[in-house]
């Protein structure tokens, strides 16, 4: 089909795609008219300026950001923080204001990350690298963790160009860039992980300790060299609020995971 964009388009039209996988795809301006979408499955995707019309949405799990969702005329967004908030009482503390507001976040940090920890200690170890539903695994999360600390601290905030440890694991739709590791196959211990989490956490602690009024409401120098985030300036309030952000979500992933790995079967 050629809709003068110079290039042809595909037009899908009365066709069995069940079972189609969908990958580095770009759909946007796509057009979906009578498509069954049942049991479709959605990770790591940009739903930004959609419009859905004549819409049946019955049994369906959505974990993300929602801004400016509108459902039947409702802003959805306002309603959900309100419920998540009410049922995480510290959750609100994720959204600090001033230096005093984010030093009381992180040691909310600290205390909910103790109890997963120890949690996780209590089930065999191999079921750490498990993944729960396409997930990652509990050891996976705080590589993860790591990585986004080296990022958003100790590269964008405290200005280190290349800051990653090789354990440092980015989201998986990131694109391979050079200098930043992405060991997906690596298998380290809880307690080597836990090492650099250790690290990383005291990092984190000594620049909110640090904070001022001043500061917090600075921007970041621009680094030299390819990397994440890209280089150049940051709200340094926005840099700590995304490690505050990593770091709730992250947890809550992990305790819902945790949940499922207990009922699994322990090796003999």
């Amino acid at each position: 089909m050629w809709l003068g964009y110079g290039r042809d388009v595909a037009d899908f039209h009365h066709q069995d795609l069940r079972g189609s996988r969908f990958e580095s795809v770009d759909l946007s301006g796509a057009e979906f008219r009578s498509v069954d979408l049942t049991d479709a499955r959605f990770r790591g995707v940009e739903i930004s300026r959609v419009v859905m019309r004549g819409v049946g949405l019955f049994d369906v799990d959505i974990h993300g950001e929602l801004v400016n969702l509108t459902i039947n005329g409702v802003d959805v967004g306002p309603l959900v923080d309100a419920e998540l908030d009410r049922r995480h009482p510290d959750r609100a503390r994720m959204r600090p204001t001033d230096p005093a507001g984010f030093r009381a976040a992180w040691d909310v940090v600290e205390r909910l990350w103790d109890g997963t920890v120890a949690r996780a200690r209590g089930l065999d170890p191999y079921l750490l690298h498990e993944s729960v539903d396409g997930e990652w695994s509990f050891v996976e999360t705080l590589r993860h963790l790591v990585f986004a600390t080296d990022s958003w601290v100790r590269r964008a905030v405290l200005g280190n160009p290349s800051p990653w440890d090789a354990l440092s694991l980015p989201w998986d739709e990131m694109a391979d860039t050079p200098g930043v590791p992405r060991d997906r196959a690596a298998r380290p211990s809880l307690d080597t992980v836990l090492e650099l989490r250790r690290d990383r956490m005291a990092t984190v602690r000594q620049v909110v300790d640090g904070l001022t009024e001043e500061t917090l409401a600075g921007e970041t120098d621009p680094v030299e060299g390819a990397g994440w985030p890209e280089p150049r300036s940051y709200p340094v309030r926005e840099c700590l609020l995304c490690i505050l952000n990593e770091e709730w979500e992250h947890r809550l992933y992990a305790e819902r995971d945790l949940d499922v790995l207990e009922s699994r079967p322990r090796r003999v």
